[in-house]
């Protein structure tokens, strides 16, 4: 598995310089038996390639996509909530669902 650190998209703000707009976390990784469920297509298998996207008023966007594919699905549950333990440590938590498997779907908080 492989994931690459914060990468900030960068779009002009008001004063000509860069402003910060989103924050997404990227992971490649093998959908466990069962893989996960997505809102388009249900189950995506195998080799998977997984975004977790910060959003406007503390939410989460979560993407999966066969790895080398140019379509993206939403992983069923997204968007959510950002929980308080921050964008990170919930991204290794979606992580560690897909590894799963089983229909993963993004965690619930709590869980």
């Amino acid at each position: 598995m492989t994931t690459h650190l914060p990468a900030e998209s960068q779009s002009p703000g008001r004063g000509g310089g860069p402003e910060r707009t989103s924050v997404v976390l990227t992971a490649h990784l093998k959908a466990g038996p069962g893989g996960v469920m997505t809102d388009e297509v249900g189950v995506v298998t195998g080799d998977v390639t997984l975004t977790t996207e910060a959003g406007p008023h503390d939410t989460v966007r979560v993407r999966v996509q066969y790895t080398g594919a140019q379509e993206w699905y939403t992983l069923t549950g997204s968007p959510a909530s950002l929980p308080p333990h921050g964008l990170a440590a919930f991204h290794e938590r979606v992580v560690d669902a897909v590894k799963a498997g089983g229909g993963a779907e993004v965690p619930k908080a709590g869980t």
